[in-house]
């Protein structure tokens, strides 16, 4: 007896998400049907010229938003951004630099630098334990 084994199929949406693009300007034939994983990996590995394309000039999600101008999601939202940006438009950003753009920078700068101390605070007890313990 053997098993048939059926593709792993994912929505749009998720298969939008994991390529990093956004899922309304994706062709009408992505957003239709399901995705398979092996489906997936061929856009990962060989993207169409639609997929280079929008991941070169947008619309980006706003994770994409997010860390192109190194900032959080939540960041965003607070800055009034909550649509969908083009390439032109996060460097328009860039160039304007917003009073609420500077802020939430230095905002993450700091969230990143508060992550580094504890995990460099842990990796120091982890020493510690391991040697206590020889």
């Amino acid at each position: 007896m053997t098993s048939h084994k059926t593709a792993q199929t994912m929505k749009p949406a998720t298969a939008a998400k994991k390529l990093g693009v956004y899922l309304q300007a994706t062709p009408a034939e992505f957003q239709e049907g399901a995705v398979s994983r092996t489906e997936l990996n061929a856009l990962q590995t060989d993207p169409p010229a639609w997929l280079v394309e929008l991941r070169r000039t947008g619309p980006h999600p706003r994770p994409v938003v997010a860390a192109k101008l190194g900032v959080s999601i939540a960041g965003l939202a607070r800055g009034g951004v909550t649509e969908a940006l083009t390439t032109e438009q996060i460097d328009a950003l860039k160039d304007e630099m917003p009073e609420w753009l500077q802020k939430e920078r230095a905002t993450q700068a700091e969230v990143r630098k508060e992550a580094a101390r504890i995990k460099e605070r842990n990796a120091e007890r982890a020493a510690q334990s391991d040697a206590q313990r020889a």
